[in-house]
Formats: structure tokens, C-alpha cells, sequence
């Protein structure tokens, strides 16, 4: 055996040029270990086939651990590898940090769970949220992993929808806190981490509009001049005058509810409902043909689904000098005539569905209203009486 190779099975600096040579087959193995970091080194076979390795000690014994051949694992990589198992060795038996799981992102989270989470939605209320997660959670959110998302990023979003994205964000946070609950069931999220909680929504003023006796008058002849060629479009909305009830409860109306002098719907916004019928609305209804082998009462052109009232009313408002009214400002219009005859706001809140007393609320001003002005009356009488309103 000549000087260098003398040298080589004692120590040298494993790099490149060293792994690269071509070793001669000596009749036995030999190892040349790393001068700089302490158990690795280059295993030369007596075939003249070079593998990198390294020494280690598990479990109270030494080992040798073989890393690659140095013709398909650099030095670089088998020193790098070395290094990482020297690491572990040295750590074996201390206790370990667990390793956390990879958050998904959220948008791979809907991806996967969306059709759990919406499972109890309404068809309705699943089409605006999928709406809301689209365009405004998907753009800001939908990059980021579900853990990593905290409340200070909610904060941002909600301060970036200032202005005109107001109303959006309002129905969106709803969705969001939705998907992180969910997310916390999945033990995707620590328990009670939902970064929604708290987050305020932005106060909207509550559009209030309400029909004059001489708005009702012009929007009543007006459906007489359209009822001959739009039957339909004009019962409807005589129906939602008439009921107070919302667009889609009438619009989508089948003949197996009605059930005079009452419409029995299975389902709305706030669950099976009963609408009461009067006088005006049971002769509407007796008025409406039937088509056979259609149970809708109001069906479109293919018969198939309902009728389309938004786009008909809205070319047909201006004809009534009602630009600004919207179909479901005649419900608003039925609550305050009701409060105008003097009817309690329960009974109201029974007309309307409303599942909660404070959503009646709302119209509690206009009760107010009548009240001030019944006590105005009834003071002006004894001021009159006593002599002092002369």
C-alpha cells in the first residue's frame, strides 16, 4: 500500500474531489474518516465501491449507519445527512417538543368540508354564503392556513371593508366564524379560538320604507292597467299586500299548502309558518288558474320553477312614481297599517312569522307614534272640556 493511501485510511477532509476518485480494489474494506465533523466518514469496499456512513451510539451501543454510495449522494448531502442523524442520536432519550401538524389552508379546508358545514343551510342561504366565501373570504383568507389565522387578521379585513364593502362584510363574518367552529370540532383549531368572536359587524342604517295611503292608491291602479297582461306578476304582489308575507313565501307558493283560509308552508326563513288569510287574499288565490301537472301556483315559463317577480317589479315601480320602493318594503307597509288599527305588536309578530319579539321591535316606533298621537287627542278633548284649548 503506497503513502496516500496510508494517509486515506487514517483521516482526511471528505469532499467532492475525494468521493469522485476511482478507488482501486485493494483485496479488503477500509475507512477514511472525516477530520471535521466526528463519525462520519467513506466506507471503500474491497471491490473499489465507495458508501458514505456514519458512527452514532443508540441506545447505549454504537452503530453504523450507511448514508449512500458516493457515486449517487454528494458530499455535500451525505454530510448534511450526518449531521442531522449525529442530532438525533445525541437527543434520543430527552424529552421531544411535538411535532405540530400542518395546518391546511383554508381554501383546501372548504374545499373538503363545505358540504358538511352547509348541510342545515337553506338553498337560499347556501347560495349568498357560498357568494360570500367567493368574493370576500376566498381573496384575503383563502392562502393562509386555518390555524394561523387570528383575530388581529379579522380586525384588518374588517377595517379594509370600510366604506362601500360595509353590508358584505356583515353577511361574510357570519360564513368565516362558521368555517373556524367547524374547524375546532375537526381539533383543526384549538377549543374556543374562533378568531370571529367579538369582531364587531358594522351598524347599518335599517332601510324604512313605508306606503302612503296615496301611495297605496297609485300603486293599486297601476295593477289594475297591468293585472290583464301580467295575471300572475300583479297576483303576487296583491298577495304580499294583502299578507304581509315575504317574496319567497308567496313566489314560490305550491297548491298542496293552501289550505283556505290559511297557506300551511313546511318551511321558511324561520321554519314551517302559517300565513293567515283574509277576505282580499282568499279571492286572489280563487282567481289564480291552476296548470296542470304543476304544483307551483306561481310557475315560470318552463313550469319548472317559480315565476321571476324581482325583474318584472322593478320595470314596473316607476310606472307607479314608486322608484325607491322595494318589493319587500310592502311587508314594512303591511306592519305599520297593522299598527296604525291599533293591533299589539305579538299579534304582529304572529302575522309576519318573526321568530324573535325584537325583530317586531323595529316597528315599535311607529306604535309610539300612534300612542303620542292618541294621547294628543285625548288631552286636546279635556283641554277643550275645561275651557282651555278656546
Amino acid at each position: 500500500m503506497d503513502v496516500l493511501q496510508k494517509t486515506l485510511t487514517r483521516r482526511a477532509f471528505l469532499d467532492g474531489n475525494l468521493a469522485r476518485r476511482k478507488w482501486q480494489g485493494s483485496g479488503r474494506e477500509y475507512n477514511i474518516l472525516d477530520t471535521e465533523l466526528p463519525g462520519f466518514g467513506l466506507r471503500v469496499r474491497s471491490s473499489g465501491r465507495a458508501f458514505w456512513f456514519v458512527r452514532l451510539r443508540r441506545r447505549g451501543k454504537e452503530r453504523r449507519v450507511t448514508i449512500g454510495a458516493a457515486s449517487k449522494v454528494s458530499a455535500k448531502a451525505a454530510r448534511s445527512e450526518a449531521r442531522s442523524l449525529l442530532a438525533q442520536a445525541a437527543l434520543e432519550g430527552l424529552p421531544q417538543r411535538k411535532t405540530a401538524h400542518t395546518s391546511p389552508l383554508l381554501i383546501q379546508f372548504v374545499a373538503d368540508h363545505w358540504h358538511h358545514i352547509g348541510r342545515g343551510w337553506k338553498p337560499s342561504t347556501a347560495l349568498r354564503n357560498q357568494h360570500a366565501w367567493q368574493n370576500m373570504i376566498a381573496p384575503h383568507f383563502g392562502t393562509k392556513p386555518i390555524a394561523e389565522i387570528t383575530a388581529s387578521d379579522v380586525v384588518r379585513w374588517r377595517d379594509g371593508c370600510a366604506g362601500e364593502s360595509e353590508c358584505r362584510f356583515n353577511r361574510a363574518v357570519p360564513v368565516l366564524a362558521s368555517l373556524f367552529k367547524y374547524a375546532e370540532a375537526l381539533k383543526l383549531r384549538p377549543k374556543g379560538s374562533n378568531p370571529c368572536r367579538g369582531i364587531p359587524r358594522y351598524k347599518r342604517p335599517l332601510k324604512e320604507r313605508y306606503l302612503s295611503p296615496k301611495e297605496y292608491r297609485r300603486l293599486w291602479r297601476e295593477l289594475m292597467l297591468a293585472e290583464a297582461e301580467f295575471p300572475a306578476q300583479v297576483a303576487v304582489i296583491k298577495l304580499l299586500m294583502f299578507t304581509g308575507a315575504r317574496v319567497g313565501e308567496i313566489r314560490d307558493l305550491q297548491w298542496q299548502w293552501v289550505k283556505p283560509p290559511r297557506l300551511l308552508l313546511p318551511d321558511s326563513k324561520t321554519g314551517p309558518k302559517t300565513i293567515y288569510l283574509n277576505s282580499q287574499a282568499v279571492a286572489v288565490l280563487k282567481s289564480i288558474p291552476q296548470v296542470q301537472g304543476c304544483s307551483l301556483v306561481f310557475p315560470g315559463s318552463s313550469f319548472k320553477k317559480p315565476l321571476n317577480i324581482q325583474h318584472w317589479w322593478s320595470r314596473f315601480r316607476p310606472l307607479c312614481g314608486l322608484p325607491d320602493v322595494r318589493i319587500h318594503d310592502l311587508r314594512h307597509s303591511f306592519a305599520s297599517v297593522a299598527i296604525g288599527q291599533n293591533i299589539p305588536l305579538a299579534t304582529i309578530s304572529t302575522l309576519l312569522g318573526h321568530a324573535l319579539p325584537e325583530t317586531t321591535g323595529r316597528y315599535a316606533h311607529l306604535a309610539d307614534e300612534h300612542i303620542a298621537d292618541a294621547a294628543q287627542r285625548v288631552s286636546g278633548s279635556l283641554a277643550n272640556a275645561i275651557g282651555l284649548g278656546r
